[in-house]
């Protein structure tokens, strides 16, 4: 299996284009074409994580975080990245990131944070904007059962639990083709009127590629006419962060005790207590503080994040309990999630949950 089959999986599973637009994510160190001998999943891809990919014969670390996040001019060793390319590029180890790809998955960051809670009913805190496009086409009335099996079986019209969505609408086409055609229906520099089928069908921008594929691999026309639009609907399944409820309203004080203990915290920033009873949740993996609105927004009572600055806490406003838990802390399983996905996609193949300790920030 090479390196590019690899984060195929892992891009069905993530896509790349679901990303931030800051990010850096997919191959960033090495040959997409070499054959992997063992994957190391980490969070951070750090010197002490490629001496481990060494030592467990991995040549592919599938890294949460990015080693590269901006530009190198230079790659000297002056600094821990360049130091971690220079290593794995002298062993021909791969680095592939997925960050934010994953952030704005459904089943990704944020979903096992509300795992581990015990949150349910749980849905996407910030929907993700221009994820949902409309393809419009034309075809003659005998292949429109055709075409919208090969669209169906691309991924397009799916919508939330309906599948196998679409829109017809029954009408006349024209055209003439030139000499240089080679028409299906018609003749050469004859104007041609046909029964046509408009169809209208939604797929997320993920699938574009492939829909486009099964368009144009099974339209019996030589041209064929086809416009994307990008809708302006929210995409309820792909987003920052994720909101659920408890099975059981708890105190304030005992649930931050209990999220202390099941997300390994080594102590909690918050702001300040309300006395209100904790049923509703709001989560977001990483720096969280551009949330705080929409937490606020979607009813929860307490929003668990990181990174939060001492003026953001103030955002609070009396109407919900903000929680720093750590950074690496609110991220921490999600090594755990992608070892259990490559897993399940690529059984008997050489997977391992590195052990090496990424986190930066020490407690006294």
């Amino acid at each position: 299996m090479t390196v590019k089959e690899v984060t195929n999986i892992l891009e069905e599973f993530a896509p790349l284009n679901y990303a931030e637009s800051f990010d850096n994510v997919g191959l960033l160190v090495g040959n997409k074409n070499a054959d992997v001998t063992g994957i190391l999943v980490t969070l951070d891809t750090l010197e002490n994580v490629v001496e481990e990919a060494i030592i467990k014969k991995c040549n592919l670390i599938v890294s949460f975080h990015p080693i590269i996040f901006k530009g190198l001019k230079k790659i000297t060793g002056a600094n821990y990245v360049e130091r971690v390319v220079i290593k794995a590029i002298q062993h021909n180890i791969a680095i592939y990131s997925m960050h934010t790809a994953l952030d704005n998955n459904q089943a990704g960051v944020n979903a096992k944070i509300c795992e581990i809670l015990g949150l349910v009913n749980t849905k996407i805190l910030i929907p993700q904007k221009d994820t949902i496009k409309k393809l419009t086409t034309y075809v003659p009335i005998n292949a429109i059962d055709t075409i919208k099996e090969a669209l169906f079986n691309a991924g397009a019209g799916n919508i939330g639990n309906y599948s196998n969505c679409s829109f017809t609408t029954e009408g006349v086409g024209s055209f003439k083709a030139n000499e240089n055609a080679n028409p299906t229906l018609g003749e050469i520099n004859k104007l041609h009127h046909e029964k046509e089928v408009q169809i209208n069908i939604t797929f997320s921008k993920s699938k574009e590629e492939k829909v486009l594929n099964a368009l144009f691999k099974n339209h019996p026309y030589e041209e064929v006419a086809y416009e994307i639009t990008t809708l302006e609907n929210k995409n309820q399944n792909i987003g920052m962060g994720m909101v659920g409820e408890l099975k059981a309203p708890a105190k304030e004080k005992d649930f931050l005790n209990f999220v202390k203990k099941q997300m390994s915290a080594s102590g909690i920033r918050h702001s300040t207590f309300l006395g209100n009873n904790i049923s509703k949740v709001a989560v977001l993996g990483g720096s969280g503080a551009f949330a705080i609105n929409a937490a606020k927004q979607s009813g929860a009572q307490i929003f668990i994040s990181s990174d939060i600055k001492y003026h953001e806490f103030y955002q609070a406003e009396s109407k919900i309990v903000i929680a720093d838990i750590g950074h690496y802390e609110t991220e921490q399983f999600t090594k755990n999630l992608l070892v259990d996905y490559l897993t399940k996609k690529i059984p008997n193949f050489a997977i391992h949950l590195s052990e090496s300790i990424t986190n930066p920030i020490k407690y006294l």
